[in-house]
């Protein structure tokens, strides 16, 4: 079904406007026609009624064509204008084009078809210039809204880098705060831990039962204080990046070894056994030992403090691409799947709360974790709630040396021997180590 047309016909000629109709009619348009006879009605007719499109006459009795053309474009009126010239007018035409006519006709050649024709083709432009207008206006406003959410985004970008440059600021003062603050209360520490260890010797006066048991515990809680004061300045110092490994050759198996039987009296505190095995075909290792030391004690420290009754195990052993590994096994409460990516957390404890039943600063995994990745190895947990944990900590045999000038050994590390070469070559044979070692006198 063909669209009806709201037409306009301005022409103070009625037998001009009869010819329009008759033309429009002739040609099947379905239309509405309506017809004033000079520029002001016309302008009060299109201000009140949307048309589209509007037949002008150019020579109306109280104005030009073009001047009205002129006020409907001030006016923001927007419709198709075909104007009906007369004879000779064909640069009056050109003009009306150019002041915003849609196209022209002359009145000689009005006919049904040619009316038709011009008709469609005016309605056709017209739509598509106001879907062009449109798409504009769009545009501009789909411009000025990315502008302004580009500069919220800028405001926003610059306030979250100012945040992030307090919140540097904040954790450097804080990593520096914990770094002073451990190591000032190290010395009165110390002091207090060395005149207990003094007042327990026999050469400098008995003591009766109760006095050494309150002097025992004045130096169990200094140790106790001086290893959290120690977590603390450890983590600090990791935290700023100031702490670095100072690697040596020695024997993993003895370091393992000397530190559990230094744990031995917290084991026998808590009645659980303690099994060692050693599987290394080569015992020696180049890395840090103190630190070595240090994961150890961690590792161990937990399983006592989370395991009430049952064992702990210690297993070393080889592993492909010269590696070892230390596994720390317990029987203790386990640890739930769901806070298995929050357990190497710094401060984080699986219960937060003041009263909770186990103590500790919440730093000794966190400063395991960044202890073994410093030495290029990884850590594997695995754990059940009720049934116990495994923590298996993987090291390279032979750590990654930082450059430097001079005659820093280079060490070839493999399961059989130790080659350590200088400018004068030394080398170090080992034999097979294979050891396992009970503790029967700590099983309850």
């Amino acid at each position: 079904m063909e669209e009806t047309l709201n037409i306009l016909v301005v022409d103070d000629d009625e037998v001009d406007r009869m010819a329009v109709r008759h033309a429009l009619t002739k040609a099947g348009v379905q239309m509405e026609l309506s017809e004033v006879v000079n520029g002001h009605d016309a302008i009060s007719a299109l201000a009140n009624t949307n048309y589209d499109c509007v037949f002008l006459d150019y020579r109306l009795p109280d104005q030009d064509g073009l001047t009205l053309i002129h006020k409907l474009r001030s006016s923001e009126i927007k419709v198709p204008l075909v104007v009906l010239t007369g004879q000779g007018d064909e640069q009056i035409a050109v003009e009306l084009m150019k002041a915003g006519a849609t196209d022209y006709l002359s009145k000689s050649r009005v006919s049904s078809e040619t009316l038709a024709q011009v008709l469609r083709h005016a309605v056709r432009v017209h739509r598509a210039e106001m879907q062009v207008v449109l798409a504009d206006q769009q545009l501009r406003e789909s411009h000025e809204l990315l502008i302004r959410k580009n500069q919220e985004l800028e405001r926003q970008r610059q306030q979250i880098q100012l945040q992030n440059l307090k919140l540097l600021e904040a954790s450097r003062l804080k990593s520096q705060f914990l770094a002073t603050m451990s190591h000032e209360l190290r010395t009165p520490m110390n002091a207090i831990i060395g005149f207990s260890q003094i007042l327990l010797r026999p050469k400098f006066g008995q003591l009766s039962n109760q006095q050494t048991d309150m002097v025992e515990r004045i130096l169990n809680n200094g140790k106790h204080l001086l290893m959290l004061l120690n977590e603390v300045l450890d983590f600090s110092r990791l935290d700023a990046g100031r702490l670095e490994l100072k690697p040596e050759l020695f024997d993993l198996s003895k370091v393992i070894n000397s530190t559990v039987a230094e744990m031995h009296s917290l084991f026998e505190s808590k009645q659980l056994s303690l099994l060692v095995h050693t599987d290394l075909e080569n015992p020696l290792v180049f890395n840090d030992s103190v630190r070595v030391r240090q994961i150890l004690v961690n590792l161990l420290s937990n399983a006592i403090k989370f395991t009430e009754a049952g064992e702990v195990w210690v297993e070393i052993t080889e592993i492909p691409g010269n590696r070892v590994a230390i596994a720390v096994r317990d029987t203790g409460i386990g640890i739930a799947p769901k806070d298995f990516k929050h357990i190497f957390e710094a401060f984080r404890q699986v219960d937060q709360s003041i009263t909770r039943k186990y103590p500790g600063t919440g730093l000794g995994l966190a400063i395991t974790d960044a202890l073994v990745r410093m030495m290029g190895g990884k850590i594997i947990l695995e754990s059940q709630l009720g049934v116990g944990s495994m923590f298996r900590i993987e090291l390279p045999r032979q750590i990654t040396l930082p450059n430097t000038v001079g005659d820093t050994p280079s060490l070839y590390l493999d399961s059989d021997e130790i080659m350590c070469s200088t400018q004068n070559p030394h080398q170090f044979h080992t034999q097979s180590s294979k050891a396992a070692i009970s503790y029967p006198h700590l099983k309850r």
